[in-house]
């Protein structure tokens, strides 16, 4: 039996070491070692979570949050349909349980390289079980955990980065706010994964002058109209919105003004509840978008 531990005690430990079929997920054809540049960005279909598969350009992999507790088992089983066996860059975007509920599964079950999750305030430390999982997977294979703030590049590839906009502070007053994002770039196109961010924190994001611009959006809070707001939709001018939901939510996920919001600017909507799992491919030029639906 795992040993229980206090989740802040153990998150403040782990953050000051050094470092800089349940829901119808169906795998994927496995596929060889990335060969002409190729990226891929798949959100996975989890339900109401978020998990997002990356397989960057030199071939290396990025797992951005896995889900809940109970479709953990589906979400690794999915990467490994990849021929994945390391994953070198694991992001739990803040620790709300649809985002890292499978986060422990994922450290346990693949060689991991770099994790990366937001430092939150004592007030506001989680001291569910889902986060002391995570916190104790990550203690038991002798890994650490790095907290990045906004500005941030934490992947400086060969033609392509991936830099973090958000958190841009650590006193927030709600986790959702202290949600890590990342704008992925690969030659010309753009993706911007927002995780739960708030309206405050695209707000901070525009006035601190960012490049936001971007091909792709991952809506942030899975199209709750908490988020999403006007300005930064127009700022960040995408083609496509995804949003990550679970069909027939009881946050009625996503809202009608957001959904209003992006048809009125002319963006074209994917969601995870009506699309199941999209997959984008870009060779840095154009994008190639499949549906699982």
């Amino acid at each position: 039996m795992r040993k229980k531990v206090s989740a802040f005690l153990l998150a403040v430990a782990l953050l000051m070491l050094p470092s800089c079929d349940m829901l119808g997920i169906q795998p994927h054809t496995a596929v060889s070692s990335v060969s002409g540049g190729t990226m891929e960005v798949h959100f996975i279909d989890a339900g109401q979570a978020d998990a997002i598969f990356i397989r960057l350009p030199d071939g290396k992999i990025m797992q951005i949050d896995a889900g809940k507790n109970n479709t953990g088992d589906e979400i690794t089983k999915y990467i490994k349909s990849q021929g994945v066996e390391k994953i070198d860059y694991l992001i739990g975007t803040h620790p709300h349980e649809d985002h890292i509920g499978g986060l422990d599964n994922v450290v346990e079950e693949f060689e991991i390289g770099k994790i990366y999750m937001p430092r939150v305030s004592a007030s506001e430390t989680p001291t569910t079980q889902t986060y002391e999982d995570v916190l104790t997977a990550v203690k038991d294979k002798g890994l650490t955990i790095t907290a990045p703030h906004a500005g941030d590049v934490i992947i400086n590839g060969e033609g392509y980065t991936a830099e973090v906009l958000s958190p841009k502070r650590e006193d927030y007053t709600d986790l959702n706010e202290y949600s890590i994002a990342i704008k992925l770039t690969y030659g010309s196109e753009k993706f911007l994964f927002m995780g739960d961010a708030e309206a405050i924190n695209e707000r901070e994001i525009i006035d601190a002058g960012y490049d936001i611009d971007t091909d792709v959006l991952k809506l942030g809070h899975h199209g709750s109209s908490t988020s999403s707001t006007e300005a930064f939709l127009k700022k960040a001018s995408p083609d496509y919105a995804v949003i990550s939901c679970g069909m027939g939510n009881s946050y009625g996920h996503p809202h009608d003004e957001v959904l209003k919001r992006c048809n009125d600017l002319k963006i074209n909507v994917l969601r995870t509840d009506t699309d199941g799992t999209i997959i984008m491919r870009t060779d840095g030029e154009s994008i190639d978008v499949s549906k699982e639906k």
